[in-house]
């Protein structure tokens, strides 16, 4: 019913012969919010985690987390590693799950890479595994990421108030992005690669009245490197001519697509045309006793408050699955 992986599986050691109420996969706000209802009703559970804190840890300054006015993305995330262990929550870190799928006897199986084991056993797995951002793969990219570097402009945007930032992308978000830093920053360049724009053309339109104010759009570029000191000072793009340009920048917005991390669920699981796994209100997945919660679903919003809501909801719709076991 499952493909060959499962017929496989009963070759393999069972590295820990419990059998867990719910793994939580993953390790930021979902995963966060998971746990902390999964002990509060009392479920033998453990959350299995490549890096825990996930796109949370990595944020810059956060303001948009209620009752905390002020905190950037490794504080939260500590936050919610102390939260965890008030409750003793079973937390395996740098544990890369690789594969999960469900036996005919009604378990799900839970392999983790490297290892031709299968590791974990439970009857409900809750997928929190997020998404990770394309990246453009440029010099500077990686040593400027949270010093001017942001992938998320409505994390971040506010904090560019009366600065001079770079929107890099030629879709919606990208449009969005550029929308939104209108409104805050002095000046916003938006680097197309291509001749137009592919997002929504009441985007298009709201955009291009913007360069009566503040926008100043280029098409047919291509960011070539990111400088700067402590912080980013600069972005280098070229034209189709290879020449290179530079601008003075105090940040830069990336967004040129998220790849969601949905590649370990089995292949019946429903995905969208972007590999987001299909949800619905109750955080079900297409496989009874498989849930997905955060930014690896395909919720409209990728938003951390909204992630660790879906946690909370997952978990409850774990322990209604439960009980009818029961």
């Amino acid at each position: 019913m499952y493909g060959e992986t499962v017929n496989l599986c009963y070759n393999f050691h069972i590295m820990n012969s419990k059998v867990y109420d719910l793994i939580i996969i993953g390790g930021s706000a979902a995963a966060t919010t998971a746990g902390i209802y999964a002990a509060r009703r009392g479920l033998k559970f453990k959350i299995v985690s490549k890096d825990f804190g996930g796109e949370v840890a990595t944020s810059g300054e956060i303001e948009n987390w209620p009752g905390i006015i002020h905190t950037n993305g490794i504080e939260l995330a500590q936050k919610f590693r102390e939260h965890l262990d008030s409750y003793h929550a079973e937390i395996e870190e740098e544990a890369e799950v690789e594969k999960v799928f469900k036996q005919p006897d009604g378990l799900f199986y839970i392999t983790v890479k490297g290892s031709s084991e299968c590791v974990y056993q439970a009857k409900t797995v809750i997928i929190t595994t997020g998404v990770h951002p394309r990246e453009l793969n440029i010099p500077g990219e990686k040593e400027f990421r949270v010093k001017g570097v942001s992938y998320c402009t409505v994390c971040d945007g506010p904090l560019f108030k009366d600065k001079v930032v770079a929107t890099i992308g030629g879709g919606n978000s990208a449009l969005e992005s550029a929308l939104m830093l209108s409104d805050i920053a002095s000046k916003v360049y938006i680097i197309n690669k291509n001749p137009k724009f592919k997002g929504d053309q009441v985007l298009i339109d709201n955009l291009q009245s913007k360069t009566q104010k503040n926008v100043e759009i280029l098409y047919n570029v291509m960011a070539s490197e990111i400088f700067g000191d402590q912080f980013v000072t600069g972005l280098k793009y070229k034209g189709k001519d290879g020449k290179v340009n530079e601008l003075k920048v105090d940040g830069i917005f990336v967004h040129i697509g998220q790849i969601p991390n949905s590649g370990l669920v089995p292949p019946e699981v429903e995905k969208d045309q972007f590999n987001q796994i299909k949800v619905n209100a109750n955080c079900e997945t297409s496989i009874p006793g498989l849930y997905a919660a955060g930014d690896v679903t395909d919720v409209p919003f990728h938003q951390i408050v909204i992630a660790a809501g879906q946690g909370c909801i997952a978990t409850l719709s774990a322990v209604q699955y439960l009980n009818k076991l029961k």
